[in-house]
């Protein structure tokens, strides 16, 4: 049996080395690739991470124990802490960490070409992503569910712990702002994504009710229940644009900004187990089929890669991203190999229901791999477009002006009539993003002619991806308020205070809210990257000061190289990032402008200033852990 594995794995890793090697451009260089071979680099590579590099970190660095009692069981309370089936929270955690960002960051990487994203998604997931959410979730759960901030308070010390509980307030805040804006985008004027996004909230408490009071455990069968539901809700929805419920689900975007904002709150309060935890295990049926439906299609269709390996704008001066691949690519594509968010949620909901210490690997480790796959599939769908297409959509720039930079549109007429919508001009990602999945779902065998059917699809279901990430954030976000709060105010530190817990959801919802009303893409998703990857950071960083204190001084670099990595792209795009707000707010015309261009200036700045200080603490922390250890080897 182990010659047959040894052979197995063999096998895999020749075929993952084969993969990558083409889709780098060591064979035939001057040929294009064809999309297989970036979807099987993936699949082997992610495999062999999981089986042998996981298991290196749950058995050496964490050493995990099954026997140990888990803060679910011990401090259970039905509301925040409540033992969860193993499979129905992997379907919360997925879809809690699934936002925006491993669907829009690689499409609007893919200006650099396909090759820079294609690498930073399948090494970062693995050597830095999965790492980072794997360790944070182990060290809440065997801290009492504590918070990220909690545990850098307790373990680092008071001064970067205060520092990183403000840092990861204002992170968290901002990146609450582009995910929801990215649904904002999706949704507006879009009453069947709309429709079908509003009827999974009352799914959702149909399945907790289910599984709490009426049929408690059987997973099974609220799972068949939910998935049916849902596939209903999304063919009715097509049903929507037309008939006399339309008005009540054509939004506009304030209106969907009001109408989230409410969502985010209600989700916040309400007990985990009746709205939260069925509605994010529901939607990871649908991101996760739609992944794999996605695979699928690549396989059927076989498409050949149209963006080149690098583009000219590796230098700067893309149209869609303006600065340099170093560091902008890397806070670009901010979830799709790390995520500081994560870190939230692995510090958050999902440590207080876990019920044995052997799910923190296929839930922190796996579930990231599947993120970087799903980001593998929208890198796919941006880079199979005509490279002037693609351009199109996501700028407002002219045929004249794409052709002058070298890239002629070409379909772009063509797409638009197929999905019924113009697309050009439609900047943000997510308009690119459908219009690629639909290009690849409809040349499924049997689908074909179903492309604005599955445009309309694809919008729905880049939205549902992104507010099952909305809503966990919020309740995080609450309980960082809480504790904040709690040194000015001792009653709002009781978890189960019912005036605190309301008006601190109220001032998060508010606060992101605001955001996205006054804000846009180009000025939020940055933010949001810059503030992601700065938490990952630090993040790793009290990774790696719990890892030396625990006495596991010789596995530091797992979570310390990443760390460092993170450090320098991050604060070289905040630097970067702080002139370029500065310098549109002095060309701004409108006061209103001006004041919201300089207001995201000061949010990076004070951003930098505590994740800097964070890093300080951290760094001293580690130095003294290590020469303690150092003086007792002399001894």
């Amino acid at each position: 049996m182990k010659i047959f594995s040894k052979i197995l794995w063999s096998i895999i890793s020749l075929i993952a080395a084969i993969s990558i090697g083409i889709v780098a451009g060591v064979v035939h260089p001057a040929e294009k690739i064809n999309a297989l071979w970036i979807v099987t680099a993936a699949v082997c590579f992610y495999c062999i991470s999981y089986r042998f590099y996981s298991v290196f970190i749950a058995s050496r660095v964490l050493v995990l124990d099954a026997k140990r009692i888990t803060p679910a069981y011990r401090l259970n309370d039905g509301v925040d802490f409540h033992p969860t089936n193993s499979l129905v929270l992997f379907g919360h955690h997925f879809a809690a960490i699934a936002g925006a960002g491993p669907l829009i960051g690689p499409m609007l990487a893919a200006q650099f070409g396909y090759l820079p994203g294609f690498l930073w998604v399948l090494i970062g997931a693995v050597l830095a992503g999965a790492v980072h959410d794997m360790v944070i979730l182990a060290a809440s759960v065997r801290r009492d569910g504590r918070s990220l901030a909690q545990i850098a308070k307790d373990e680092v010390g008071p001064v970067g712990g205060i520092a990183t509980s403000f840092a990861i307030l204002f992170i968290i805040i901002v990146a609450l702002a582009g995910l929801g804006l990215a649904v904002v985008n999706a949704l507006t004027k879009s009453p069947w994504g709309t429709f079908t996004i509003a009827t999974t909230i009352p799914i959702a408490f149909l399945m907790g009710f289910y599984l709490y009071y009426l049929r408690p455990g059987k997973v099974g069968e609220v799972s068949v229940i939910g998935v049916i539901l849902l596939l209903a809700a999304v063919f009715t929805g097509h049903y929507i644009p037309g008939s006399f419920l339309e008005p009540y689900f054509n939004l506009s975007k304030d209106s969907l900004v009001i109408s989230m904002a409410i969502y985010g709150f209600i989700a916040s309060v309400l007990p985990v187990w009746m709205l939260l935890c069925p509605r994010d295990y529901l939607s990871t049926y649908m991101k996760i089929g739609t992944v794999v439906l996605l695979a699928v299609g690549v396989l059927a269709m076989a498409p050949i890669v149209q963006m080149p390996a690098v583009t000219k704008f590796i230098a700067g001066g893309g149209p869609i991203i303006p600065g340099t691949l170093f560091p902008f690519m890397f806070i670009t594509i901010a979830c799709g190999a790390i995520s500081g968010f994560h870190g939230l949620i692995s510090s958050g909901t999902t440590p207080k229901m876990i019920v044995s210490e052997t799910a923190i690997r296929p839930i922190g480790y796996g579930a990231m791999l599947i993120e970087g796959f799903v980001s593998i599939m929208a890198l796919i769908a941006a880079t199979i477009l005509i490279p002037g297409d693609y351009f199109a959509i996501n700028t407002p720039l002219t045929a004249d002006a794409l052709a002058g930079l070298g890239f002629p549109v070409d379909k772009i007429k063509e797409l638009s009539t197929l999905v019924g919508v113009n697309v050009e001009g439609r900047p943000g990602g997510a308009v690119s993003l459908a219009v690629g999945m639909a290009t690849i779902l409809s040349n499924i065998p049997g689908l074909k002619g179903l492309m604005a059917y599955w445009y309309n699809f694809a919008l729905m279901f880049e939205a549902l991806f992104i507010l099952t990430t909305v809503d966990t954030g919020t309740r995080v976000a609450r309980f960082l308020v809480q504790e904040l709060g709690g040194y000015v105010y001792k009653p709002l530190l009781r978890q189960r205070w019912m005036p605190g817990i309301i008006v601190t959801s109220f001032l998060v919802v508010m606060a992101w809210g605001y955001l996205i009303y006054s804000g846009s893409v180009s000025t939020i998703w940055p933010m949001f990257g810059v503030s992601n990857q700065l938490l990952s950071a630090i993040a790793l960083g009290i990774g790696t000061t719990l890892i030396i204190k625990s006495g596991r001084l010789k596995y530091a670099w797992v979570t310390f190289v990443p760390m460092c990595f993170m450090f320098t792209t991050t604060l070289t795009a905040s630097w970067q990032l702080i002139f370029i707000f500065r310098n549109k707010a002095i060309q701004a015309i409108k006061p209103a402008d001006a004041f919201n261009f300089n207001l995201d200036a000061i949010l990076v700045l004070l951003m930098a200033i505590l994740a800097l200080i964070s890093l300080g603490d951290i760094l001293y922390k580690i130095w003294r852990t290590c020469q303690t250890y150092r003086t007792r080897s002399n001894e």
